[in-house]
């Protein structure tokens, strides 16, 4: 019983012992486990500056060479006279050349040292030498390097602008008159091609052609009546001789009765008067829906393009989202703008724009306004407002007024044109959309009737499709010539 009882303590005793083993072991792998730095990520090796091995200079190891020689010289005579001194003790003589060749053994080692000094200080001068060179030319290797990212990028950005300029490059004035072209042109070439006389039944086709074109009214009698006067005079025997003579009356009108080669005004922005200080102000107005704002951008990177530095004015404070729109192509054009809250007075957001532009010398101001119908004559009352705030904030403001007319409305524009240049004397249009209508030829109604030329036509979304206008290209392009 009793060695039952002692097997049984010591098989506890030994289950404690190994117990306790356990717990010394897992807490010293714990604490092994803190106490272990944390690992570093290795640093990354800079590049080491190679530097060429470099030699002494050879005269220099000669010179210490020749040095070492006499040294090794001169202790060999000592060591030889202190032997005949140590076989003499006695001699005088022996003794006095002992002592002559310690001095020389002393001159020659302070003459080593002095070569051996020489020597390091050499070698140390062409080591920095070699130093800077190499130095110099990791310098130059890094230039280098340098320059070819710069090249690199600057071909990249090439290529970026000549990408951007593909996409930009917009329509030809050609493509945007196809359905204008498709329209009362077809129906002339199809009178034309007929091959019939040119008598009063073929007189009466024109003249409904020439009443379904857009022209309007008054510029559409102007042009028969050009016809029928030329019959008289005999000068018009058949019908090509007549789209040839309507040719060249059409482009006399669009030219404002001048020669094509002097644009007649036409083909962008004119200059300031010559004394007028900068910036010069651009006021563009119009109805609901022609495309102003759009316009507006366009024209600002075009302005850009030229030359010039551009602020736009949001005085369209009214439509919604107006603003934000014209941001979009403040940040397209790269050019600053000035807002102000949806429904603030836009007066005072144009009146501000003109004075920033002032104080930090930009040359053109463009002021987008909200559209409106002509038929309103609060709207437009409201516009002469405006223009009077402009003229305020600047001698001569608003210098251009441009008003932006939809090709889509056809005959109706002309309306429009009259009563906005009633209330505001507007000095030149932009005609939008032409591409997507067959009525392009109310332009040549506008020119006929309001004698007022034509600073832009648009024929696309892009800004490259906002294009200067001409007079003899758009005659060209609209008969189908060099298309």
């Amino acid at each position: 019983m009793l060695a039952a009882d002692l097997s049984q303590i010591i098989l506890v005793v030994a289950l404690l012992v190994a117990a306790a083993l356990v717990v010394a072991l897992v807490a010293r792998a714990l604490v092994s486990r803190k106490a272990r730095p944390p690992q570093l990520p290795a640093e990354k090796p800079k590049e080491e500056l190679r530097v060429p091995e470099v030699a002494a200079p050879v005269e220099r190891v000669a010179r210490e060479g020749r040095a070492r020689d006499e040294l090794e010289t001169a202790e060999q005579a000592l060591h030889a006279a202190r032997e005949t001194l140590a076989g003499e003790p006695g001699s005088a003589a022996a003794r006095a050349e002992v002592a002559r060749y310690e001095r020389e053994v002393a001159d020659a080692r302070r003459k080593l040292d002095y070569e051996a000094r020489k020597t390091t200080e050499a070698t140390e001068k062409a080591r920095k030498l070699a130093e800077a060179a190499a130095q110099e030319e990791a310098a130059a290797r890094a230039r280098a390097e340098e320059a070819a990212r710069a090249e690199e990028q600057r071909r990249a950005a090439e290529e970026a602008r000549r990408k951007l300029v593909e996409e930009e490059k917009g329509r030809t004035l050609a493509e945007g008159l196809a359905k204008t072209r498709g329209g009362f042109i077809a129906r002339l070439n199809a009178l034309v091609g007929a091959g019939k006389d040119f008598d009063d039944a073929a007189l009466g086709e024109l003249e409904e052609i020439l009443f379904s074109a857009d022209v309007g009214v008054r510029t559409a009698m102007a042009l028969l009546e050009s016809v029928r006067e030329r019959l008289k005079r005999k000068e018009l025997g058949d019908l090509s001789r007549v789209k040839a003579a309507l040719r060249v009356e059409i482009e006399r009108i669009l030219s404002l009765g001048q020669e094509h080669h002097t644009l007649a005004g036409h083909g962008g922005l004119p200059d300031l008067p010559p004394g007028s200080p900068p910036p010069q102000v651009v006021m563009v107005v119009g109805v609901n829906g022609t495309g102003k704002t759009t316009t507006v951008g366009k024209l600002a990177a075009l302005v850009k393009r030229s030359g010039k530095s551009v602020l736009l004015g949001a005085g369209d404070t009214f439509r919604a989202a107006a603003g934000e729109q014209l941001d979009i192509w403040a940040d397209r054009a790269e050019v600053p703008i000035v807002r102000g809250k949806d429904g603030s007075d836009p007066g005072a957001v144009l009146f501000d724009a003109v004075a920033k532009a002032k104080s930090e010398k930009i040359d053109v101001v463009l002021c987008d306004t909200a559209g409106r119908l002509h038929t309103r004559s609060n709207l437009m009352d409201e516009l002469t407002r405006f223009k009077r705030t402009l003229a305020k904030t600047q001698p001569g403001a608003p210098h251009e007024v441009l008003l932006v007319v939809d090709a889509t409305t056809g005959q109706n524009a002309i309306q429009q044109a009259r009563q906005f240049h009633e209330a505001l004397g507007v000095t030149g249009f932009v005609l939008t959309k032409l591409d997507g209508t067959a009525k392009g030829g109310v332009i040549i109604g506008i020119c006929d009737e309001l004698k007022i030329p034509v600073r832009y036509v648009g024929v696309g979304e892009k800004v490259a499709d906002l294009k200067p206008f001409d007079a003899h290209e758009f005659v060209e392009a609209l008969f189908g010539e060099g298309v």
